[in-house]
């Protein structure tokens, strides 16, 4: 197995240069090289706010739009990934076959914030989409300390890549 990146565009807003894609899988690559990893699949959605606004309210209770949201496959103690576990496991080292889960980005929140931030829309999603693997793989920023350390970790990838800003 490898590391996998599926992806759709469900938006409207801004057209996905294949360039993009290529940039997003280089740092996929880079992010799971960071963290020890060789194999997993993520999918992302390219999405609106509208879209994002209504899964932000359905699934976190936050009654707006966000940038990005992640929704982890391998999660411990949510009831419906052990129904998954049972059913569809063949190998009980790896019950989803390596798929780490899903990225959804409003790229109309990421405009505005390319715009905010003064740089491109091309490393405004390329941060996002970072920002959301670390969450997939237990990342989180509850707190100083763990932002820090998220921080850190996705300056250091974008770095790598050459998105600074």
């Amino acid at each position: 197995m490898s590391l996998q990146l599926d992806w759709s565009n469900e938006q409207q807003i801004v057209e996905i240069p294949e360039s993009w894609i290529t940039r997003l899988e280089q740092l996929l690559k880079l992010a799971a090289e960071e963290e020890g990893m060789t194999d997993g699949d993520v999918s992302l959605t390219f999405t609106d706010d509208e879209e994002i606004h209504q899964l932000n309210r359905e699934y976190r209770g936050i009654d707006r739009p966000t940038d990005v949201l992640s929704f982890a496959m391998q999660e411990d103690g949510t009831e419906e990934l052990d129904i998954i576990f049972e059913v569809e496991s063949e190998d009980e080292n790896d019950p989803i076959s390596g798929m780490l889960g899903d990225i959804i980005i409003s790229v109309e929140t990421a405009a505005r914030q390319s715009e905010e931030y003064g740089h491109s829309l091309e490393r405004e999603i390329g941060f996002l989409f970072v920002h959301g693997f670390l969450h997939l793989i237990g990342y989180d920023h509850q707190d100083e300390e763990t932002e820090a350390i998220m921080t850190a970790k996705q300056e250091a990838i974008l770095q790598k890549a050459g998105l600074s800003r």
